[in-house]
This record gives structure tokens, C-alpha cells and sequence, in this order.
């Protein structure tokens, strides 16, 4: 089957918690494990299940990973191909998807997916797995662009350790991850924190699998604009990571200077 059949139209869209896990595993397989890509039912349920490199862990079976498929075919996101087997094999076309995104882009987009929020730092040392991302500054110089396009939403503001996620969330869920984090109603932007009316959030059991898919084509949240810097008041919720972080930079100084002090009596 020639896999340009199987793309309706690319129509970039908030994904659930299964469409998620499934877009990350497949760009994730095809960089690290090229020469198994592109992958059978059977290994994309093994990527969306395994251990290391996925929050929260999820147990899905063939059926949920089978729905999230056909909804992503659907969209243009992903493709079903066959090649010498009758087994058929699935790849994706999220940079066509997406579109005018590079390497970088899409692995930060892809262990996003896979991981949700994070830090800068963590972001980078996952990311970097998949495609080389030298420093900060380039990791930065990336995520600017993205989130210009609405592909990445900043959940703190800029910083040590700025927080921040993918933009295919559906708005209720990106409220949650945002109430979790004590900045229910602020969108961050440009150093400014944005207030925002309050989206409306159903019942939530903790379990992220069990959201209902919207297979419905909308479009990526888009980026909030620049506003005002906003009152400190705004942002107390992270000043108690600020401090934590400060006080652990004092101790590593201090312990270095014993360190130093060591190595200087050792060579006299």
C-alpha cells in the first residue's frame, strides 16, 4: 500500500492521553531505533508501556493503541504501511504534520509528548538522546520558536528551571497540569505572567489514560500574547523552588571549598 494514501489532510490537534503516547513512541523509535521503524501494533504498545522515559507510566493494550492510530491516521499524522510482510507497520508524519519544524524541534516535541512537563534542563538532557542540543541557548532559541507557533506553552516564567509543555493538550487537561503547579489562571508569556478566565474542569480520577479522545479538527492552542509584568504576587507559587534551588547552589559552593581546602593539604 503506498503509505501517501493513508493522509487525508494534515490537521494539527489537541491529543489525548493515548494519541500522545503513541505519537512520541513512533517519532521516538524512528531516531533511536531506526533499524526497527516503522513499527508493528505490537511494538508501539511496548514503546507506550515500557519503563524508562515516560510519565505517567501507562498500561494499554492492542485495542486503546489501535483507536489512537486510526484517530491520528484520520488527522495525517500517521501513516499505514506495509512492506516484505503482511504484518502491517505504522510510521509517523508529524514533520509534515506539524510542518517546517527541524530535527531538534521535533525531538523536544516528542519527549514532551512522552513526559509532559518539565524543566529546561531536564528537557535537554532528554531531548539530546534523540538529536544532539549543544546548550541552553540553542535549546531556548528553539523553544521560542515553537512556542510562537503554539507548539510549546511556558507553565513558569523565565528563569532557572522555567517549566513548560507541549501545546497539544486539550485546554481542560492544561488547566489541570497548571493548577497542579499553583498557576491555575496565569498563561506565561515574554516574562509575563497573563491572567485568564478559568476554563471549566470536569471530575479528574488522577489517571491522565483515561481522558476522552476529541477526534474532533481544531487547531493548536495559540501562543498568548505579550502583556504587562505582573505583580510578584503572581508567581509566590514558585518562589519556594527558587529558594530550595538557592540554597542548593550555597551548598555545592560550600562543599567545593572543603573540597579545594582538602586537595591543598593532601599535596603539602
Amino acid at each position: 500500500m503506498d503509505d501517501a494514501t493513508e493522509r487525508p489532510g494534515a490537521r494539527v490537534r489537541p491529543l489525548d492521553s493515548v494519541e500522545r503516547r503513541v505519537l512520541g513512541v513512533l517519532i521516538e523509535k524512528a531516531k533511536t531505533t531506526p533499524e526497527a521503524y516503522p513499527l508493528s501494533l505490537n511494538a508501539i504498545v511496548t514503546g507506550c508501556n515500557q519503563k524508562n522515559n515516560r510519565d505517567p507510566l501507562m498500561t494499554v493494550d492492542e485495542d486503546q493503541v489501535g483507536r489512537a492510530l486510526e484517530t491520528l491516521r484520520a488527522s495525517g499524522a500517521v501513516a499505514e504501511i506495509y512492506g516484505s510482510g503482511r504484518v502491517p507497520r505504522y510510521r509517523h508524519y508529524a514533520y509534515e504534520w506539524f510542518g517546517d519544524l527541524q530535527k531538534e524541534d521535533l525531538a523536544i516535541l516528542a519527549e514532551l509528548l512522552l513526559r509532559g512537563e518539565q524543566s529546561e534542563g531536564d528537557l535537554r538532557g532528554r531531548a539530546s538522546r534523540m538529536d544532539p542540543i549543544p546548550d541552553l541557548q540553542i535549546l531556548r532559541t528553539r523553544l521560542d520558536a515553537l512556542a510562537a507557533r503554539g507548539l510549546v506553552v511556558w507553565l513558569s516564567p523565565p528563569g532557572r528551571g522555567r517549566i513548560l509543555t507541549h501545546g497539544l493538550l486539550p485546554e481542560e487537561k492544561l488547566e489541570k497540569v497548571r493548577a497542579k503547579l499553583g498557576i491555575s489562571g496565569q498563561v506565561f508569556a515574554a516574562g509575563a505572567a497573563v491572567p485568564v478566565a478559568p476554563v471549566p474542569v470536569g471530575d479528574d480520577n488522577g489517571d491522565d489514560a483515561d481522558e476522552d479522545t476529541d477526534s474532533g479538527a481544531v487547531t493548536v492552542p495559540r501562543s498568548p500574547p505579550a502583556a504587562a509584568a505582573t505583580p510578584p504576587a503572581a508567581i509566590m507559587p514558585l518562589q519556594p523552588i527558587v529558594e530550595k534551588i538557592t540554597a542548593l547552589e550555597m551548598e555545592v559552593a560550600a562543599l567545593r571549598s572543603r573540597l579545594d581546602a582538602l586537595e591543598s593539604a593532601l599535596g603539602n
